[in-house]
């Protein structure tokens, strides 16, 4: 089955489903992704932090697909803001992806409190490797309101993408609604939550007896009605299959408001808070 696509603010497109490989060790990264492309999977979310992009890159080789069949995103790590920096790391992730352009090309996290506070210039770099043909396209990933106004009115260039937390218990409306003023698209990370309740959650269950659905394919299902693009992980086949089966049956809206209403604000996050993340590898 394909899945659907959703357009871009600069005419490509993406498929709204997709696998992502973070925690996905080095040893495990080929398999799981042959799986998922076994499945139907074509879509590949990696990242320079991961430390996985070779094997991704090995089992795009190896799957035989045509390279335009494949999108592929990947993300500039912490430690390369500078824009001589990133560009050079992307260079590095296309040789161990062993691809000559990603699909997708994103800053990880803006860093505020790092680089003097100049995340601008890396996004400069990024919007270069792109006129150089080594990105199709190019996003963000983890920023906040201010720092995507920050960016459009110093360059005039919009990210396609905003890659941010987000599920149940941490919709994070105010970077969604700052996203999609701005004309990008939401990429939601930890559509499941980590570990937070939701799967165990009376609404979601019901919602998931309902529909003779699992809790996991109602919270795929529900960012998928909600117009998020997501890529959940597994190491299991069984599981990255159960994931994908999520094209079969919709929420009805009150379903959707009923799981948006569990909402927990600021308490729900999961995951670092983009505005004091300040972590950067050695």
């Amino acid at each position: 089955m394909s899945t659907p696509r959703i357009e871009l603010n600069d005419h490509t497109s993406i498929p709204q489903f997709g696998l992502g490989v973070w925690q996905v060790s080095p040893d495990d990264v080929e398999r799981v992704v042959s799986d998922a492309f076994e499945i139907g999977y074509r879509h590949v979310d990696t990242a320079q932090m991961y430390g996985n992009e070779k094997g991704v890159g090995a089992a795009i080789a190896a799957s035989g697909l045509a390279r335009d069949d494949v999108y592929v995103t990947t993300k500039v790590n912490n430690n390369r803001h500078r824009p001589a920096e990133a560009k050079d790391s992307a260079r590095v992730s296309l040789e161990k992806l062993g691809l000559d352009r990603v699909d997708l090309l994103l800053i990880h996290w803006p860093l505020p409190t790092q680089y003097d506070g100049d995340f601008v210039s890396t996004w400069e770099a990024l919007l270069e490797l792109r006129e150089e043909g080594l990105a199709t396209s190019v996003g963000v990933s983890n920023f906040q309101p201010d720092h995507l106004d920050r960016i459009v009115a110093a360059t005039g260039v919009v990210p396609v993408v905003n890659q941010v937390e987000v599920h149940p218990y941490f919709a994070n409306e105010a970077a969604r609604a700052a996203t999609r003023k701005h004309g990008a698209h939401v990429e939601a990370w930890s559509p499941l939550g980590q570990g937070g309740g939701e799967l165990t959650d009376p609404a979601v269950l019901a919602v998931a007896e309902a529909h003779g659905k699992t809790p996991a394919q109602v919270l795929l299902r529900w960012a998928i009605d909600r117009g998020d693009i997501v890529f959940p992980k597994s190491l299991s086949k069984a599981r990255l299959a159960e994931n994908f089966d999520v094209f079969d049956f919709a929420l009805t809206g009150d379903e959707v408001a009923a799981i948006a209403a569990l909402d927990k604000g600021e308490a729900g996050r999961q995951g670092p808070n983009p505005d004091t993340f300040d972590w950067i590898p050695a």
